[in-house]
């Protein structure tokens, strides 16, 4: 079986043609970083915008290196939600107008779905696990049974960790994106120059909150008079990379911890860390050591699987189709959809 997947959430225009659900025959992804550097984030208005700029040429690029036509397509899969909603509609529009043009089944998706099972094109993955999905939007820990039975044990009550690396990158004047930069630059610097809080929550919950830190890292610059411009600049950028290490250390710890705790409190013995936060080097390392040391089987995509990109979506379309489902072409995009089977296919 052979599913084009269209990917179109945030910030990346990306196409993908997967075979089987596991074999990845193509995955064109097409940044809009250069255009979003200048205002320090996502603007959702310019994402729409060049997402339809870029649509045609990203899909007829996933094809043509796929080496397949239209004609030999069995199926569209689309990411229906969550994310920016203008931005969801262009891929959701293209999807679907393809899907009817050709008669091809056409199978909505959502965009975290499409996160847990991107490590199985890659690797096969025994259920039950644990997944943690960690990313600009979301930080949630989610208890996977089998595919299309989820269970939502914790998620952010506030940022979502992407989100603070970014808010706190921009604070030191790093630029955009900041997660990225900050993981690079932590590997120069001291983890325990500064003691950022943890913030746990109430003891025993699985839920996460990262404002604190960030504000945290907010104070701590104005304590010492320092900032991107002004009095202090040339002092701060001594100590970047410290202060980096220091918060980086101060978000893993707190991720790394609800995920041991919430394989121990469900009996789980399998973990997968996805999302584009888990493209960092420095979580990756930690939670290899730890995971592993506990006798725990741990399993994160390639980075290029854990960022944005269609061939998990081309993937979690396949299997809900073998698994009986297809959506209708008067599916609507939703910028907040729950992570519930029947909500992809209403």
């Amino acid at each position: 079986m052979l599913c084009l997947g269209v990917e179109t959430s945030c910030d990346e225009t990306s196409a993908a043609v997967v075979e089987n659900g596991t074999r990845i025959r193509s995955n064109i992804i097409a940044s809009q970083i250069s255009v979003h550097r200048k205002y320090g984030g996502v603007v959702p208005e310019l994402a729409s915008r060049h997402h339809v700029e870029r649509i045609c040429q990203v899909v007829d690029c996933a094809l043509q290196e796929a080496e397949v036509t239209l004609e030999d397509l069995d199926l569209i899969g689309v990411t229906a939600g969550p994310g920016l909603v203008g931005a969801l509609l262009v891929g959701l529009s293209y999807g679907k107008a393809l899907a009817f043009g050709a008669g091809i089944p056409f199978v909505g998706v959502h965009h975290l779905e499409g996160h847990i099972h991107a490590v199985r094109l890659e690797k096969k993955v025994a259920f039950p696990f644990l997944c943690l999905v960690v990313s600009g939007g979301h930080t949630e820990l989610i208890e996977v049974r089998r595919f299309g039975e989820y269970t939502v044990l914790g998620k952010t009550r506030d940022d979502a960790a992407g989100e603070a690396f970014d808010k706190v990158a921009k604070m030191l004047g790093l630029g955009y994106p900041g997660g990225p930069i900050l993981d690079e630059l932590a590997r120069r610097g001291d983890s325990c120059f500064t003691d950022f809080p943890r913030s746990l929550l109430a003891e025993g919950s699985l839920e996460f909150s990262f404002s604190g830190v960030k504000t945290s890292v907010l104070n701590f610059l104005r304590r010492n008079g320092w900032g991107p411009t002004g009095e202090g600049s040339e002092e701060l950028h001594v100590h970047l990379p410290h202060i980096a290490a220091s918060f980086q250390a101060a978000v893993v710890d707190v991720l790394l911890e609800k995920s041991m705790a919430a394989m121990e409190q469900q009996g789980l013995t399998r973990l997968v860390v996805a999302g584009g936060v888990a493209a960092n080097r420095y979580l990756r390392e930690r939670f290899e050591t730890t995971v592993r040391k506990a006798g725990h089987e741990l399993l994160i995509p390639s980075p290029i699987l854990c960022t944005d990109n269609a061939a998990m979506i081309a993937a979690v379309a396949t299997y809900r189709f073998e698994a009986g489902h297809e959506s209708r072409l008067d599916l609507n995009a939703k910028a907040h959809l729950p992570l519930l089977a029947a909500e992809s296919d209403s």
